[in-house]
């Protein structure tokens, strides 16, 4: 008759203990997570270099007139000239990024 001895159960606060610590660990991961794709996406600039790159080469091939200005998005573009170069400056807040462009005739 061993075979039929009884199996020792989990009592249901042991039950329920184990089940809260998973839940709370799970929940601290999903936190953790959301933080750091939201500060990701936040920092993210590919859209403000992509648009920067465009009027990069429109002014290369002169399809813009100097000085100019433009909002895209949060970001105000700028660009002036400054001889012998060409600036481009681009911010956002207190953040602010400037290129040089040599253009050559």
């Amino acid at each position: 008759m061993d075979v039929l001895k009884k199996i020792r159960a989990a009592t249901l606060i042991e039950t329920l203990t184990a089940s809260v610590l998973i839940i709370i660990v799970f929940m601290i991961a999903s936190f953790s997570f959301n933080n750091i794709f939201t500060n990701h996406i936040k920092r993210d600039q590919t859209t403000i270099k992509n648009r920067v790159k465009e009027l990069e080469y429109l002014l290369i091939h002169q399809k813009i007139k100097l000085p100019y200005t433009e909002d895209f998005g949060n970001w105000e573009i700028e660009i002036i000239s400054e001889t012998p170069t060409i600036v481009l400056r681009y911010r956002q807040g207190t953040n602010e990024y400037e290129k040089q462009v040599v253009l050559r005739e």
